[in-house]
């Protein structure tokens, strides 16, 4: 194969399916969670009524191709674009391996009906607090992990922990990124 070959097949499976939402892996294969947002596009900017302008509601969710074998999603939220270093938004796990998806305005509760468990976010709140960038254009990832397991996590678990505890569980994962600056 010359190199113009190589450099267009590599351009067409860059262009007929891999995604920035696939990260995970099972093997040596990439397995992908799709997630999307009927309020905002991929890289596109958070309406303010999901941030601290607005309501500071939790935005809807949704994601396809998980794998078999889910026992539970987790899901963590966070800026990189912090002055401070990443800000984490929102931490949530143990959501029902039957959900494919959240709906809008997840109440701050550390136990919800569905069994679903909220931890600290940096606002050193439980749930969902929205963007409030400083200054400038942020960057917001939505982050959602397939596990083959629930997790036994106390209430007052912040970002790291959640990490700590899926080290070994993640099937799949799967991320939405969208974009927010204050007006």
């Amino acid at each position: 194969m010359n190199k113009k070959c190589y450099i267009l097949f590599v351009l067409l499976v860059l262009l007929c399916g891999v995604s920035q939402n696939s990260v995970a892996q099972k093997g040596d294969e990439k397995m992908a969670i799709i997630v999307t947002s009927s309020a905002f596009k991929e890289a596109g900017m958070i309406p303010p009524k999901y941030t601290c302008d607005g309501q500071n509601i939790s935005p809807p969710l949704k994601w396809e191709q998980t794998p078999q074998g889910v026992k539970s999603f987790a899901l963590i939220s966070d800026d990189p674009d912090a002055p401070m270093g990443t800000w984490v938004h929102w931490v949530i796990w143990n959501i029902p391996a039957q959900l494919n998806g959240l709906s809008e305005n997840i109440l701050p509760a550390k136990d919800l009906p569905d069994g679903s468990k909220q931890g600290v976010n940096s606002s050193n709140r439980q749930g969902y607090t929205g963007p409030c960038p400083p200054s400038g254009t942020h960057r917001y990832y939505f982050k959602i992990y397939a596990l083959d397991t629930m997790l036994n996590l106390p209430a007052d678990s912040a970002k790291q922990d959640l990490l700590n505890a899926m080290k070994g569980h993640i099937l799949a994962e799967g991320q939405l990124m969208g974009k927010y600056h204050r007006q």
